[in-house]
């Protein structure tokens, strides 16, 4: 697996088994600030690769490069830089869809949605999505990318044009979502709310509320568990919650 540090600027990999450190790769000087350092990294199946952005755009640091990172983990502890794709605003969350091979992430500056070609490399759909995206989530077998934007999640549908197929409200400052497929479960956290929505998405996209949790100020990343227990991270408290079924 792979972490990025805004401190020094580097991504370093780590045996999931053993959990040793391995080699730390070098992804932009430390001099350049955060608007460089890594943000969000995501490894690409499909291609034995890792995808990283960079800045922090939630608390207002755009990317110094608005792009895609590439780096070929065709050997595993060795990351090398093997290209970028431009894109015209700063990225801001991410998914992928290793079945179909698309990554999904949004450009906070225009609020739009993007669908990028993993083998191709390139931007192959363009949606708008709503005012400061942040999270999304992906839904493989039907096709669903979740856009979570300030106080709600928006379902869009890339297989009619982007649509948006519903909605549902989470509460202020909703940031992270994630989703489990075998349940077609989805997961809000929100900050300001203190609570994640947990909702259920049917064939049609459309979503209906099955709990919303009491969290904690400043509980904005959640991720999905086995057995429909869900974590969210208490950056305030030094906590991780674990919220499950009654």
């Amino acid at each position: 697996m792979y972490v990025g540090s805004r401190a020094d600027s580097k991504i370093c990999s780590i045996d999931s088994r053993s959990l040793k450190l391995g080699n730390c790769f070098e992804f932009a000087p430390v001099s350049a600030g955060i608007a460089s350092a890594p943000d969000a990294l995501i490894y690409i199946a499909a291609t034995r690769e890792v995808w990283a952005t960079s800045g922090a755009p939630p608390v207002g640091v755009p990317a110094a490069d608005r792009s895609v990172q590439i780096l070929s983990a065709a050997q595993p502890t060795n990351l090398v830089r093997a290209g970028r794709i431009p894109l015209p605003a700063s990225a801001e969350g991410y998914a992928v869809d290793n079945l179909h091979g698309r990554f999904y992430t949004n450009l906070e500056e225009t609020g739009q949605t993007v669908a990028i070609d993993v083998r191709k490399r390139e931007v192959v759909n363009t949606w708008r999505s709503c005012d400061d995206p942040s999270g999304v989530a992906v839904d493989t077998k039907r096709g669903f990318v979740f856009v979570a934007c300030s106080d709600h999640v928006i379902i869009l549908d890339p297989l009619h044009d982007g649509r948006v197929a519903g909605s549902i409200s989470a509460g202020g400052g909703v940031d992270n979502v994630d989703y489990d497929e075998d349940s077609g479960t989805l997961y809000a956290a929100a900050a300001e709310a203190a609570q994640l929505t947990i909702a259920h998405i049917d064939d049609r996209g459309n979503a209906s509320v099955r709990a919303i949790v009491p969290t904690t100020k400043g509980g904005r990343s959640v991720v999905a568990g086995a057995n429909g227990c869900s974590y969210v991270i208490d950056p305030l408290g030094g906590r991780i919650l674990k919220v499950q079924p009654e």
